[in-house]
């Protein structure tokens, strides 16, 4: 029988543990671009962190946008005139890129800071007030439950 593995689905998506846990026992996918390189952690209970490795990329060569539930990061490295040199050997990758993320529901980006050659992007997942649980009061009289729903 053959084996899936899920491992790009969840370095896609930030907010689906649940649900791809669940997936991982069924169909798998192929693997996704490599490049660049990432790592997905959690910071928080409802906090998340990515952070994507984008040596020499200034913050005017990077974009983060977010667009209904996905968050695309792109980089375009434009030519520097004041600097130019015959490269003998590129070992750093400085081509562009387009990343994407797709994001669950009530997940927010809510911060981007570059440093040490790494995009940091901070999310939050926000739980709406209507989907957070309530407690129900327990009355020992249904009378009583009656009339206090009617006054309400």
């Amino acid at each position: 029988m053959r084996q899936f593995d899920l491992a790009p689905l969840y370095r896609n998506t930030v907010g689906f543990d649940r649900l791809f846990s669940m997936l991982d026992q069924m169909v798998g996918v192929d693997a996704a671009p490599s490049y660049p390189p990432y790592n997905i952690e959690r910071t928080g209970e409802n906090a998340y962190r990515i952070s994507i490795a984008v040596a020499g990329f200034t913050d005017r060569d990077l974009t983060v946008e977010v667009k209904e539930n996905t968050l695309s990061v792109r980089g375009e490295r434009k030519p520097s005139e004041e600097r130019k040199v015959d490269v003998l050997h590129q070992g750093i990758a400085a081509r562009s890129f387009d990343r994407r993320f797709q994001l669950a529901d009530g997940v927010q980006v809510v911060g981007a800071a570059l440093e040490n050659g790494l995009l940091h992007l901070d999310l939050v997942r926000e739980t709406p007030e209507a989907k957070k649980p309530k407690l129900i009061p327990i009355s020992t009289n249904a009378a009583q439950t009656i009339e206090a729903q009617k006054a309400a």
